[in-house]
């Protein structure tokens, strides 16, 4: 990582924004690590304490010939290079390695019948997408049901206390990337779930859902105390960012 990723994620560690908290124990482990080593070393350290996890090794060990996802499910080694992208990837596999790991079995699975090359399918575009750009939310139905809606107004100031009893983890490397440098307009894919941890997560990542694509844009930084700008009611007041829904044929 160059020395101003360094810098905004030392700054991010010791005065963390709502997003990192969930990941904040073992994203400062790891960083300390990072100072004087490489990201897979730093992982790797942190991963003895953690349970169920791969190992991390360096970018440069995985075969040019080999996918990425086909070499994790059978290497059991995730290929790791220096940088906040691949930082992040592995703080979730550290936090949810249950759910990264049936995530990837999905994609290898998907690798071994149908190629690498060519089309993706339905299957691996959600699970890239899930991977990258995901956010996980347990909720009230009063709030899932204004996010489904595209209700902004409810969900964000009609609604706005109801968000203490809401639990919202970000869960693509991509996204919490992005959010090094918040702007506005970041929009996560939201998997709602009735239970977050990451068993239950797992187990939420059947195909159907998967296929059906059943995720929910929500602008994240819209989200009550993860950004100051949103404590005035005019913040939604975008149509840009915060977008009706569309109207079905």
């Amino acid at each position: 990582m160059d020395e101003l990723q360094l810098a905004s994620l030392a700054q991010a560690l010791h005065d963390p924004p709502a997003w990192l908290l969930p990941f904040l124990p073992l994203a400062q482990q790891v960083f300390e690590h990072v100072r004087s080593r490489s990201v897979a070393t730093a992982l790797a350290a942190a991963r003895t304490s953690t349970g169920d996890c791969p190992r991390f090794i360096d970018h440069s060990q995985l075969p040019s010939s080999e996918p990425y996802e086909a070499f994790i499910a059978r290497a059991g080694c995730v290929p790791t290079r220096d940088n906040l992208h691949d930082f992040f990837n592995g703080l979730v596999w550290l936090n949810y390695p249950q759910t990264k790991r049936r995530m990837n079995q999905l994609q290898a699975q998907q690798i071994s019948l149908h190629g690498a090359s060519g089309p993706r399918g339905p299957l691996r575009d959600a699970l890239t997408l899930f991977d990258e750009n995901a956010a996980v939310l347990q909720a009230p139905s009063k709030l899932v049901d204004a996010l489904r809606r595209r209700d902004w107004h409810t969900l964000f100031i009609d609604e706005r206390a109801m968000w203490k009893s809401a639990r919202l983890v970000v869960f693509g490397h991509a996204l919490l990337e992005k959010l090094m440098q918040p702007r506005k307009a970041i929009t996560a894919h939201v998997w709602v779930v009735e239970e977050l941890n990451d068993n239950a997560l797992a187990a939420s990542l059947t195909l159907e859902r998967l296929e059906a694509k059943a995720f929910l844009p929500l602008p994240v930084l819209g989200v009550p105390g993860w950004w100051s700008a949103n404590e005035d009611s005019a913040f939604y007041e975008d149509p840009e960012v915060f977008r009706p829904a569309r109207c079905s044929r």
